[in-house]
């Protein structure tokens, strides 16, 4: 097939072959903010590679009892339970904000994972980074301040975003966290007086990020390294 340019990085880490032919069982489909992608407790149909947008990892019972556990962007994808030969996932994906992937149905990724070991090799990389991302949050969530955990999201919202400014309201923020609005607006408060951050409504700005870095006091950076080490 014709060259494509992808910018979802697991596949771009991928030999040409291997991912012309994941791409060929595969559409780009383009979804909106709030959109669900996988429910809880129920069969994986797709596995979605993306290309732009965030979406949510979200465990608890429904509603605001829900809290992310994980960030997904083109870092990755969502799905990665079918890869470990696991047909439900207990969390909810959603979509923060409006955006496309390559969607492959589990049975087609399941085949290719079958045929190519090296395909295999990287998603099951990235779910090793996957499972590091959702011990890192576990342990931000148990022991950092608001603040910290606040800089942490941002900080891994900018790694998978193009430019500096993220859309998001504060109810939102508050709901990733799992903590009240107030809390979040105080953080925001904080984070701007080190100039670190612009807070408008429904946007923030990224200023500075080594002070961002420093304000997430140690809890951003492991999954990453990661990231890094294992795919590159």
């Amino acid at each position: 097939m014709a060259e494509l340019h992808v910018r979802n990085q697991l596949l771009a880490a991928l030999a040409r072959e291997e991912r012309d032919g994941l791409l060929a069982a595969s559409n780009l489909v383009h979804f909106g903010s709030g959109e669900v992608l996988h429910e809880s407790g129920r069969p994986i149909e797709q596995v979605y590679f993306v290309e732009s947008s965030l979406l949510s990892c979200l465990s608890g019972r429904a509603g605001r009892d829900q809290i992310e556990v994980a960030m997904i962007g083109r870092d990755g994808m969502a799905g990665i339970s079918v890869a470990l030969g696991v047909a439900e996932t207990p969390f909810r994906i959603v979509a923060q904000r409006s955006g496309a992937a390559y969607r492959c149905p589990a049975q087609a990724f399941i085949r290719i994972l079958d045929e190519s070991a090296s395909v295999r090799m990287t998603i099951l990389r990235y779910a090793q980074i996957f499972t590091a991302q959702i011990a890192e949050t576990g342990r931000a969530n148990a022991r950092q301040t608001v603040e910290a955990r606040l800089a942490r999201w941002l900080l891994m919202a900018h790694d998978r975003i193009d430019g500096n400014e993220i859309m998001l309201t504060h109810e939102s923020l508050a709901h990733m966290l799992g903590v009240r609005r107030p809390g979040v607006t105080v953080a925001l408060h904080v984070l701007e007086g080190g100039r670190m951050i612009r807070s408008r409504r429904g946007s923030i700005e990224i200023l500075d990020r080594a002070k961002l870095e420093d304000a997430a006091q140690g809890s951003y950076g492991v999954p990453e390294a990661e990231y890094r080490r294992l795919i590159g």
